[in-house]
């Protein structure tokens, strides 16, 4: 048996990888590279459709290591029953960070300063002044504190803010600050003038983002998604919108792609953005490090970054 890694991007083009292994190159397209029982470290292809980065895996017989470009890991899970025990599950801490807080930024400031309407407005030849809410002085909410969230604050942090809560499974405390427990949400929420969610897409957290939390949010807040579409109850959101009582920025939607005929398109009060916070000129390089100090480690039998889960645990 030969001793493949496949991979989303072309070995040649990626400084650094070291000498010992067969690198395949396997984007997701039809046909595989090689024999997926050969293959022993596998990282999925980035931005695919749902299913095309599980199916090569129940014949990944030898596998040792999957490895995300993702954050989240939601749409590998599927596949992990078909994995030997044993199997490490690897995510891409450190790559979408900085990508994913400049989205959350831009939302933030987008939705409070009304820029939508002013493209609008632009496009009729319309001067359209008027009041509109700062950030400044605002509280936020941090609904999902791992290291996207502390990015998130990070970039939020010149912006004169009147307090910032952070929310995660568990409580602990930080430099910036305690990190509450989810249970705390109840109390957080009535409190916050943007609410921004950044939590994995688990059990847990899926549906996290009901009617009752969204009749907790106080008048006029804003609820900015850039975690999973499945966090947030559509139909719930949807009946709130409608009321014009909150607004929404959302880069993840359920369903996802957002169909051409759905009604979160025409709601009072949303932006939407198709899914981009990590795909930036910050992914490639990013990527391409985290891909060559794993393998790196890999080959030494070094302990891998960003384990996640071992199968069979």
């Amino acid at each position: 048996m030969t001793a493949d890694v496949w991979l989303p991007l072309r070995a040649d083009e990626i400084e650094g990888l070291p000498e010992g292994p067969n690198y395949r190159f396997w984007d997701g397209g039809e046909d595989f590279p090689a024999d997926p029982a050969d293959c022993v470290y596998y990282v999925v292809p980035y931005m695919k459709p749902s299913g095309v980065g599980v199916r090569p895996l129940p014949g990944m017989t030898a596998v040792e290591v999957v490895q995300t470009l993702s954050a989240g890991i939601d749409h590998v899970e599927p596949g992990l029953k078909h994995l030997r025990p044993g199997v490490r599950l690897c995510n891409a801490r450190g790559v979408h960070e900085a990508s994913t807080a400049e989205l959350t930024l831009a939302l933030v400031l987008a939705s409070l300063r009304g820029i939508p309407d002013f493209v609008r407005a632009q496009e009729r030849g319309e001067w359209l002044g008027g009041f509109r809410p700062a950030l400044a002085d605002r509280n936020v909410l941090i609904v999902g504190y791992g290291a996207i969230g502390a990015a998130i604050e990070d970039r939020l942090a010149p912006f004169e803010l009147a307090c910032v809560a952070r929310v995660a499974r568990s409580a602990r405390t930080t430099a910036r600050g305690p990190v509450r427990p989810f249970t705390d949400l109840p109390a957080l929420l009535p409190e916050a003038d943007v609410v921004v969610l950044s939590v994995p897409l688990t059990e847990t957290t899926r549906g996290l983002v009901d009617g009752t939390f969204l009749s907790r949010m106080k008048d006029g807040a804003l609820l900015v998604n850039v975690a999973r579409g499945a966090v947030v109850d559509t139909k719930a959101l949807l009946a709130e919108l409608e009321t014009g009582r909150i607004t929404a920025a959302l880069d993840v939607t359920d369903p996802e792609p957002l169909p051409r005929d759905h009604p979160l398109w025409r709601a009072p009060g949303v932006l939407v953005s198709p899914h981009v916070g990590g795909p930036t000129s910050a992914f490639l390089p990013r990527a391409e490090r985290l891909i060559v100090d794993q393998l790196t480690r890999f080959v030494n039998r070094e302990p891998l970054r960003n384990v996640i889960l071992t199968t069979g645990t």
